[in-house]
């Protein structure tokens, strides 16, 4: 898929978020903004799936660590034809299949639950061991909040996937500098995120910019070429990305727009879908 279908593709994802916080009236929008160019990316480029076999055991698995994200991950799934993009304003209701938090057998596509913070990359790099003792060929991703790898959990976990030199695994970090309590150097800095990483045994790849997919292709494919250590890709993003009183805000990392701010949010989106139908 070329560069402009892909950002097409991203515009869907970034109203599937919108339409289901809004509906939900809660939830997280900033983060899942942030990282809807990665998700888009993954499930339309990257990933070795099919929707119409979302049980197959040689199937790529995906594990959002910072699980408060869903809404990201749900609208994907759903533009990518797991369940219908309707259900996307289901979000958070009860006896919907899409909860606050991703949960494994509940949702078509989730492969594994996650919502507490620094919990996710563990089950990501058991799979990814248990996929290496299998012999097969699948690949593991896995997203993490650059806010999230302030917690331990994460760190023992990639200590163990370097040693194991996992070289399936793909630990990506949505680093959009911003967490529930501010900026993230202010809060309890992980910087050099790339050098602990480094320390651990890791292929680093730090870009730019991950609203980029460009960028995102290139890092993707440096990582295939990795084949002793896990990869790292450490992507810069902009919370909030794509709508314009969002981006760079903390304020909305857990809140949902109100019914003026929703027209707003969806009206920028659909001028930005036009234009680039026209080009």
């Amino acid at each position: 898929m070329d560069k402009l279908e892909l950002q097409k593709k991203a515009l869907q994802v970034r109203k599937g978020i919108i339409e289901g916080v809004h509906s939900a009236k809660c939830g997280h929008p900033g983060g899942s903004l942030s990282a809807a160019d990665l998700f888009t990316y993954l499930y339309f480029e990257e990933m070795n799936i099919d929707p119409k076999h979302p049980d197959d055991p040689e199937r790529d698995r995906f594990v959002l660590s910072k699980g408060h994200t869903a809404p990201g991950l749900y609208s994907a799934l759903a533009n990518r034809g797991y369940f219908p993009v309707e259900e996307l304003k289901t979000l958070r209701h009860v006896g919907s299949n899409l909860q606050g938090h991703p949960c494994l057998g509940h949702t078509p596509g989730v492969d594994m639950s996650s919502g507490s913070l620094g919990q996710g990359i563990s089950a990501a790099v058991g799979m990814a061991l248990g996929a290496k003792r299998k012999g097969s060929s699948l690949r593991v991703y896995t997203l993490l909040g650059d806010g999230e790898i302030e917690e331990g959990q994460v760190w023992e976990a990639a200590m163990f996937a370097g040693f194991r030199k996992l070289s399936n695994l793909v630990v990506i970090v949505d680093n959009n500098g911003l967490q529930i309590d501010g900026p993230i150097d202010e809060v309890n800095s992980p910087y050099p995120i790339d050098k602990k990483f480094e320390a651990f045994n890791f292929n680093v790849i730090n870009v730019a910019d991950g609203n980029d997919f460009d960028q995102l292709r290139d890092a993707f494919a440096k990582a295939r070429e990795e084949k002793e250590r896990p990869t790292a890709i450490i992507m810069k993003t902009l919370k909030g990305k794509g709508v314009s009183y969002m981006e760079g805000s903390v304020g909305w990392h857990g809140k949902a727009p109100n019914d003026a701010e929703y027209e707003i949010a969806m009206n920028e989106l659909n001028e930005e879908e036009k234009r680039l139908c026209q080009m």
